[in-house]
């Protein structure tokens, strides 16, 4: 099996483009990488966002972006669709099919020795990143290309299984949604006549912890701060973890089944998104720019602020929302069923979540399997 450097098999593409003048319609932003996918499925719209000139890169289905900054990340993926990035995120293509399978390339960028070089190599001393100079002197060992036909096969059907489970686990979101619906009605015309309380009436909320870059601790010490990038799909992630060593005060720890909402975000479309707090491990705060909700009627809030009815009563006219405050928060009228029937809803997600726990469980252990062929390989 022969040892390659990257420089010699991939390319760097520079097609760029006028993002106001161009006819395409999506574009990738740092948001839209999953940590250690191997596709990007997610996408902004070019038209009404806020994406600067450094928008300008061009790719094409089946090309593989590379994210330059915070390797820890490990953003880097297929796409499957046309669009632009940003001059941070690296448009790779194979130099040559006969030596490098194009759909083998994403499972190379996402091979723990491809990210060990990574962090190796890395730049800066709080924002890291790696040049694409730096990128280009990876090497590693290449299986002969019927081999990779074999092992892109695989991984394509392991990737395959891992995107249906996906796809059922947003399907049961959206059953529960239906649920909510179906016990409370739509709420934005109270077809039910509950009560209309204000939001603070039911709920208490606050920002969180404000720190210094010096606060922050690299040694697995520390407490952990919940940020934006912790909410994922509903739930809390664990991939891009900060820790702090200062003092904390009582309120700015979370609780079991606090509603963790990012308040504040560069990307519009993160702000408003929430997660569920359960099953803590350990003492955790959360950032300035997100938001705690504490209420006894937390299954009902979680959902709620997951359906347009909430986004149309903060948007004040428009669809792009920056910031949520504490002022929008309590300007909020909300139908509030009575807690017998919030407790019915409770049961339902529970049970929700236990089959959504099951097919996680099932994705991780394909993403292990996956990650093992993977090694085997690139290690030789």
């Amino acid at each position: 099996m022969p040892k390659v450097i990257l420089k010699d098999v991939v390319e760097r593409i520079k097609d760029k483009v006028d993002k106001d003048t161009s006819n395409l319609e999506y574009y990738i932003g740092g948001e839209h990488f999953d940590y250690a996918e191997v596709c990007i499925t997610r996408r902004g719209v070019i038209q009404g966002s806020t994406i600067g000139p450094a928008f300008h890169m061009r790719f094409q289905p089946g090309d593989v972006l590379l994210m330059s900054r915070n390797p820890h990340l490990r953003k880097a993926g297929t796409v499957d669709f046309e669009g632009i990035c940003s001059d941070v995120s690296y448009v790779c293509r194979t130099r040559d099919e006969n030596v490098l399978l194009q759909k083998f390339l994403p499972f190379i960028f996402q091979s723990d020795d491809f990210w060990g070089f990574a962090e190796k190599n890395k730049k800066g001393s709080t924002n890291f990143f790696l040049n694409w100079s730096d990128f280009e002197r990876y090497e590693f060992y290449l299986p002969e290309i019927e081999e990779q036909k074999k092992l892109a096969e695989l991984l394509w059907a392991a990737q395959d299984t891992k995107t249906s489970y996906k796809n059922l686990i947003k399907q049961t979101d959206e059953l529960v949604k239906s649920q909510f619906i179906e016990e409370f009605g739509k709420l934005e015309f109270n077809t039910k006549h509950y009560p209309i309380k204000k939001l603070n009436e039911i709920a208490d909320y606050w920002n969180g912890l404000t720190y210094k870059p010096t606060d922050a601790v690299q040694d697995g010490s520390g407490i952990l701060v919940l940020r934006s990038s912790n909410i994922q799909n509903g739930s809390l992630a664990f991939t891009d973890n900060v820790r702090v060593a200062c003092q904390i005060k009582e309120k700015l720890f979370v609780k079991d089944n606090d509603i963790l909402m990012c308040s504040r975000n560069g990307s519009a479309a993160l702000v408003g998104k929430t997660a569920l707090i359960k099953g803590l491990t350990e003492p955790m705060t959360f950032g300035a720019f997100m938001m705690v909700i504490r209420s006894s009627y937390y299954p009902f809030l979680k959902t709620y602020f997951e359906l347009p009815v909430f986004r149309n009563q903060i948007s004040t006219g428009t669809s792009t929302i920056n910031q949520i405050t504490g002022k929008m928060l309590n300007d909020i009228n909300i139908p509030v069923p009575d807690m017998a029937a919030i407790e019915r809803f409770r049961v339902f997600v529970e049970q929700s979540d236990k089959s959504k726990f099951e097919l996680k469980q099932a994705i991780e252990n394909i993403s292990k399997l996956m990650k093992s062929l993977i090694q085997q390989d690139f290690n030789q």
